[in-house]
């Protein structure tokens, strides 16, 4: 997947544990596992912007788009503009 996420950076500069930033979000450590090595298929915007806040950062720094590793195909009707599209 060409999304990357950087939990693991931040947590590193912010001197903390999976345990307790999971604590602190209100998410279970092995669901933040599984975000932060990359096998998540979605992340709620509650739970990004719980991150965010608890590691006093951007979504950018949690998360990265990266060339070169093919995109999913997307179900017919999920890519659509909007009504009459």
């Amino acid at each position: 997947m060409p999304i990357v996420v950087d939990i693991d950076v931040m947590l590193a500069r912010r001197k903390m544990s999976v345990g307790e930033l999971a604590d602190r979000v209100g998410i279970t450590p092995a669901n933040l596992a599984v975000l932060k090595n990359g096998r998540a298929k979605a992340v709620r915007f509650t739970t990004l912007a719980a991150l965010c806040e608890v590691l006093e950062c951007q979504p950018g720094d949690l998360l990265r788009w990266e060339t070169g590793t093919p995109a999913e195909t997307v179900d017919s009707g999920a890519a659509s503009a909007g009504p009459g599209s």
